[in-house]
C-alpha cells in the first residue's frame, strides 16, 4: 500500500497532472471520427495531404485561445456569453443544432470504438459500444470533475501511439517534408472534399464550448480564484498560461493527426487502398501492411481518444445547453444539484447508443454531423471573436489584435469549407 501512495503522489505531481483544458481539447479533436478523416486523407492522397495540418495549427489554436480567454476573463461559459452579448434567437439556433451534431457524432465514435474493441478481445461490437457508453456516461455523472479530468489528461498519451506506428514503417523523411510544403496534388472535387473534411473535423464547435467551460470548472476548483474581470492581479499569469496550454495542446493535436495522415500514406495508399469510412478498417487495414504491433498501436490510440473524445461531445453539448436554458451546470456538481445538466449528457449518449441499433448508419450519421457542424462553425466564429474583441464583455483582457486577425482569417477559411460542401462534386 506504501508504494501504491508514493506512486499516486507522484502522479499527481506530475506536470501532466497539472496542465490546463487546452491538451484535454486538443486531443477531443482527435476522435475516432477524426481519425477516420485523417486516415482517408492519407490512404487517398498520400502524402499530398498532409500540408493541412500546419495550415489549419495556427487557425485552431487561436480560436480554441479566444474560447479560453472568454471563459476564464468573465467566469461564464460560451453560451452564457453569447446569451448576454446577442439576440436569443442566435444562441437556441446554434445549441440545438450542437446538440444534434454532437449526438450524431457521438453515435459515430462509440460505433467506430465497439468495432476496434470486437478487433481486439473477439467480443461482439454491440456489445462492447453498450458497455464503453454507459462505463463513459457512468464516470461523467458519478466522478467529479477535479478526479476524472485527472484521468483524462493521462489518456492523452494514447495519441503517442500514432508516433509510434511511423517506428513501425520506412519513412522517407526528405520526401514527407518536401510534399508537406509542396504538394502534388490538383484541387479537384474529391481532394476538395478531403479538405474540407479536415478543416471541419480540425476546428469544430463542440471544442469551442468544451474549452470555455473547462476554463470556468478549473477556475472554480482553485481556492480563491474569480473571473479576471474581477481579479486583475492575477490575469497576466492566468492569460500566459492559457496561451501556453492552448497552443501546446492544439500543437499536440495537429501533431497526432500529421502522423495519422503519414501513417496511412506509407501503408495503405502505398497499398493501393484509398477509401477509408471508419476508424476501424483503417486499423484492421493496417494490420496485414505494418504488421500486428502496428495494428494494436493504432487500436489502443482510437479506444483512448474514443473515451476522451465522447465524454467532451457530450460535455460540451450539456453546458451550452444547460447555459442558454440557466441550469446549474458543471461536471464538479453532483447529479442532484444539476438534474438538468447530467441530464443532457445522458440524452446525448443513450440517444448515440440507441442510433447503433436503429437503421441508421454510423457514417450517415457522422455525414450529417458534418454538415450540421459545417452550417454551425461559421456564425459561431463570428460571434466568438466579436466577443472576445468586446470591452463590454471582456474588459481591459480583449484578445489580442494577431489572435483577433487570425479568428477572422478562420472564420473566412470555414465560410469557403462550408460553402463547398454543398456544391455538388
Amino acid at each position: 500500500m506504501t508504494a501504491l501512495h508514493v506512486l499516486w503522489g507522484r502522479l499527481k505531481e506530475h506536470p501532466l497532472a497539472r496542465v490546463g483544458p487546452g491538451l484535454i481539447t486538443g486531443v477531443a479533436d482527435d476522435d475516432p471520427s477524426g481519425i477516420a478523416t485523417y486516415s482517408q486523407a492519407g490512404a487517398q492522397f498520400g502524402l499530398n495531404m498532409l500540408w493541412t495540418m500546419p495550415l489549419a495549427y495556427p487557425l485552431m489554436a487561436s480560436v480554441q485561445a479566444m474560447c479560453a480567454q472568454i471563459g476564464r476573463v468573465t467566469g461564464k461559459g460560451l453560451a452564457a456569453n453569447i446569451k448576454i452579448a446577442f439576440p436569443p434567437i442566435v444562441l437556441k439556433s446554434v445549441v440545438v443544432l450542437l446538440l444534434i451534431a454532437n449526438t450524431l457524432n457521438i453515435a459515430a465514435d462509440v460505433a467506430a470504438m465497439g468495432e476496434v474493441a470486437e478487433l481486439v478481445s473477439g467480443v461482439d461490437r454491440h456489445l462492447m459500444t453498450a458497455i464503453l457508453v454507459v462505463g463513459t456516461l457512468l464516470l461523467q455523472v458519478f466522478v467529479p470533475y477535479h478526479r476524472y479530468v485527472f484521468f483524462l489528461k493521462w489518456l492523452t498519451l494514447s495519441l503517442l501511439a500514432y508516433a509510434a506506428v511511423l517506428f513501425t514503417v520506412h519513412v522517407p523523411w526528405r520526401e514527407v517534408a518536401l510534399r508537406t510544403v509542396w504538394p502534388k496534388l490538383t484541387l479537384d472535387s474529391s481532394a476538395a472534399a478531403v479538405v474540407v473534411g479536415v478543416f471541419g473535423t480540425t476546428i469544430s464547435p463542440y471544442l469551442f464550448f468544451w474549452q470555455a467551460s473547462e476554463e470556468v470548472e478549473d477556475m472554480r476548483a482553485k481556492r480563491g480564484a474569480s473571473p479576471l474581470v474581477l481579479d486583475p492581479a492575477a490575469a497576466r499569469a492566468e492569460l500566459r498560461r492559457i496561451q501556453w496550454d492552448t497552443w501546446s495542446g492544439m500543437l499536440y493535436s495537429n501533431l497526432t493527426a500529421y502522423f495519422i495522415m503519414l501513417a496511412t500514406a506509407l501503408t495503405l495508399h502505398v497499398a493501393g487502398i484509398t477509401d477509408i469510412e471508419t476508424a476501424a478498417q483503417a486499423a484492421a487495414a493496417l494490420r496485414p501492411l505494418a504488421g500486428d504491433f502496428a495494428f494494436i498501436l493504432f487500436a489502443l490510440g482510437i479506444l483512448g481518444v474514443g473515451l476522451i473524445g465522447v465524454p467532451v461531445l457530450a460535455g460540451s453539448a450539456a453546458y451550452a445547453f444547460a447555459e442558454a436554458i440557466g441550469w446549474k451546470s458543471g461536471l464538479e456538481r453532483r447529479a442532484a444539484d444539476a438534474r438538468g445538466f447530467y441530464g443532457v449528457i445522458a440524452v446525448s449518449v443513450l440517444a448515440a447508443l440507441v442510433i447503433q441499433y436503429s437503421p441508421i448508419s454510423p457514417m450517415k450519421a457522422l455525414f450529417w454531423s458534418a454538415v450540421i457542424n459545417g452550417v454551425v462553425a461559421v456564425p459561431l466564429l463570428v460571434v466568438i471573436t466579436l466577443i472576445a474583441s468586446k470591452k463590454s464583455v471582456m474588459g481591459a483582457f480583449t484578445a489580442s489584435p494577431p489572435i483577433v486577425i487570425l479568428g477572422w482569417i478562420t472564420t473566412a477559411v470555414m465560410g469557403v469549407a462550408a460553402v463547398r460542401m454543398f456544391i455538388p462534386s
